[in-house]
């Protein structure tokens, strides 16, 4: 994701390090079992302000680090922060409880849309993975070759490859039709945002901030085939029984691990039950959540066989 939005970022000549600390830094604040955690953790702080990766991605930046002798958190410009959190669009509505905490002390005016960098690192991630999770897909036997053609996007690159490469092996077959993927999403960003781009004619960030749409974009021909990839994707791969089982288990594994920190202050680290907040449930809740989520899966799975007597196969 990061080389995708680095790329695409040069080529429309904005600012290549602010769009690439957003694309490092977009996802920091996912959970243990990415979207399964998610939910879970979210479930778990129902009564405590809920709990949202973006939201998350914020904390781990302004509070949770602690690297500085004279404040907690990273030392990140406002365009940075705004990026983390606005890179889907504005935020309207119902917000994350630490945003808007944080938004008391530093406004990142939620209701605008964000710069130039943050749209191309959010699209960026679309492009890597809707091309990750084809071949993902492919390879835990989601779909097939042939069931693949049948999408009119990748069906077309398929055909450009067989003509191009008769005969080639299924893993370079499946690398050239991503290769390929890649590219044509990369293509027609450029060519869709420039053309917005120019349309508006900003004079400085503010004029995207408020130009009322997004101006990095896919043209709505390619919009309308990558919402045939997903829907592929999502009956195929993301609804697919074998991981659906495992996401549920997940979220099972996060689940009782937020209840046994929650009731056992003792099952925590020491560095954490140490710093645990005291006589505040709501404050203590969140403190076990931010411990949660800075867990790999790796790691959560190995806390769960540490405390608990049966802990699922998640492969």
């Amino acid at each position: 994701m990061a080389q995708i939005a680095r790329s695409l970022a040069r080529s429309l000549a904005i600012d290549e390090d602010l769009t690439e600390a957003l694309a490092l830094a977009h996802d920091l604040g996912h959970p243990p079992f990415g979207h399964a955690g998610e939910r879970a953790l979210d479930a778990a702080m129902e009564d405590a302000g809920g709990f949202d990766h973006n939201a998350q991605s914020l904390r781990v930046v302004t509070k949770l680090e602690k690297k500085y002798a004279s404040f907690d958190g990273l030392n990140l410009t406002w365009e940075t922060l705004e990026g983390l959190v606005k890179h889907n669009g504005p935020l309207t509505g119902s917000v994350a409880e630490p945003i808007l905490a944080y938004c008391t002390k530093q406004d990142l005016k939620l209701a605008t849309f964000a710069s130039v960098e943050a749209q191309v690192a959010a699209l960026a991630d679309d492009i890597a993975y809707n091309s990750h999770d084809v071949d993902d897909g492919f390879r835990a036997d989601c779909f097939t070759f042939a069931e693949l053609a049948e999408v009119p996007l990748a069906g077309r690159l398929l055909a450009e490859v067989d003509v191009a490469y008769p005969g080639i092996d299924g893993p370079r077959r499946l690398y050239e039709v991503n290769r390929r993927l890649i590219t044509v999403m990369v293509e027609d960003a450029l060519a869709e945002t420039g053309a917005r781009l120019e349309d508006l004619q900003p004079n400085g960030a503010d004029d995207v901030r408020h130009a009322g749409h997004a101006v990095v974009a896919f043209s709505e021909d390619m919009q309308r085939e990558l919402d045939d990839l997903r829907k592929f994707l999502f009956a195929r791969v993301y609804r697919h029984e074998r991981i659906m089982r495992i996401m549920v288990a997940a979220e099972g594994v996060v689940a009782d691990l937020f209840r046994r920190y929650s009731t056992d202050m003792d099952a925590l680290p020491p560095e954490w039950s140490e710093q645990a907040p005291a006589h505040d449930a709501r404050a203590f809740a969140r403190h076990v959540c931010d411990f949660i989520a800075g867990q790999t899966d790796r790691y959560a799975l190995a806390e769960h066989r540490r405390l608990f007597d049966a802990t699922p196969d998640l492969r």
